[in-house]
């Protein structure tokens, strides 16, 4: 799948407080703040593409090199909240927009899909050779990352911590281990993990 980032989220689902209440580290206390934020990021990072999802608001681009067979299309990262435009582009590249009267964007399912409305169709053309469809959406839980799940929230915390104990490689029975297998973090994240992609 060919993707690209528009706009980045503005915080992290965690913040720094509260990693550093997970971590036992009193608020006063800001000898590691530069360090606790790196590991923040990297543990969201992490639970995000073991889930495949994006958690705080933001807005993706999505290429396809033509139309789907069917009616619709399923969007990437689940919890989608909006579809900005879909554009596609012809031989000559000269670029179009594909009317908003002409599908359904599907936020109740999760992950969304754009589907076309009754009796309508995907435009006719001779596409440009390279990404000709352009799919602009924002996906995520709400951009102060409310809604998200208890789970994977404690998910991050439990990475942040283990990266935090552990500042090297993170070893089990003599076996080099990555922190998102480790059996607790997994089994909080796996009833949301997204299969489809």
């Amino acid at each position: 799948m060919n993707i690209k980032l528009k706009t980045a989220p503005v915080k992290y689902p965690v913040t720094i407080g509260e990693a550093k209440s997970h971590l036992n580290i009193d608020l006063d206390n800001t000898a590691d703040d530069d360090y606790i934020k790196t590991l923040i990021s990297t543990a969201t990072q992490t639970v995000e593409q073991f889930l495949y999802r994006r958690l705080i608001t933001q807005t993706w681009y999505q290429y396809l090199q033509g139309w789907p067979l069917g009616d619709r299309v399923v969007m990437p990262f689940g919890k989608l909240q909006s579809v900005t435009s879909i554009k596609y582009k012809d031989s000559d590249g000269d670029e179009s927009t594909f009317s908003s009267d002409d599908y359904i964007v599907n936020t109740g399912s999760d992950p969304g899909e754009i589907v076309l409305g009754y009796g309508k169709s995907w435009p006719s053309t001779t596409f440009y050779p390279s990404n000709p469809v352009t799919i602009e959406f924002v996906c995520g839980y709400g951009a102060d990352g409310e809604d998200v799940e208890d789970n994977i929230l404690h998910a991050i915390k439990l990475t942040i911590s283990d990266l935090y104990e552990n500042r090297e490689t993170v070893v089990i029975n003599g076996y080099s281990a990555q922190l998102i297998e480790l059996p607790t973090v997994r089994n909080l994240l796996i009833p949301f993990k997204i299969y489809e992609f």
